[in-house]
């Protein structure tokens, strides 16, 4: 007789126990969704902090994350354990994202500069098939960013976080013939100037009338 009650409160903490499952299974797609961000290390450096009893080491991390559709961030932690100065890098980059305007999903709009204290970057774009020119660190901010064609020289300062920073000063100055006819008040027909066909058109009524 007193089995019966502990069976059905048994059941009873199964059946809650599969209602969680659902529930955890319900929110799966949403992490899928968050996951969809890619990120990359760029550099670790260990540190170290003198104390009175000695020196004090922890990691700081560079991290860049992307969407590979236009989007990218960079973030930057410092923690004891290499995985927590990671996950406070990856936290920081996707705070603060920036949207960069691309031409055919693939390369830069036109050619820019940016600096960051010591650090110069020059962005060209490229035609297709160029693939990233890059350093190391500029590579992993075009490669989370999605962009495949581009050409980029560092000429200043080669510390990661200078040229990490002056890429995306640069980026930041990235803009479309879009944007740009949309805060004149004009067409983008307007801006681009007389297309070359309408001249070449005119060229032979011009000779048949001399």
């Amino acid at each position: 007789m007193a089995r019966e009650p502990r069976s059905g409160g048994d059941g009873e903490n199964r059946g809650r126990g599969r209602g969680r499952d659902r529930d955890q299974n319900r929110n799966q797609p949403e992490r899928e969704q968050g996951d969809e961000l890619q990120d990359k290390l760029v550099t670790i450096n260990r540190v170290a902090k003198v104390v009175k009893g000695g020196r004090r080491f922890s990691f700081a991390a560079l991290v860049v994350v992307g969407d590979q559709k236009g989007r990218v961030g960079w973030g930057s932690g410092k923690a004891r354990e290499v995985p927590e100065a990671i996950r406070k890098a990856t936290e920081r980059a996707k705070k603060g994202m920036i949207r960069v305007p691309m031409r055919e999903s693939r390369t830069l709009h036109h050619d820019v500069v940016g600096v960051f204290g010591a650090g110069k970057v020059v962005l060209r774009s490229a035609p297709a098939g160029t693939g990233i020119i890059a350093g190391g660190p500029m590579r992993a901010v075009f490669e989370t960013l999605g962009m495949g064609d581009v050409v980029a020289k560092c000429t200043g300062s080669t510390n990661p976080h200078n040229m990490v920073k002056a890429t995306f000063a640069a980026l930041s100055l990235a803009t479309s013939p879009r944007s740009v006819a949309n805060r004149r008040g004009k067409k983008v027909a307007d801006l681009m100037g007389p297309r070359k066909d309408g001249a070449a058109e005119a060229a032979p009524e011009a000779v048949a009338n001399v």
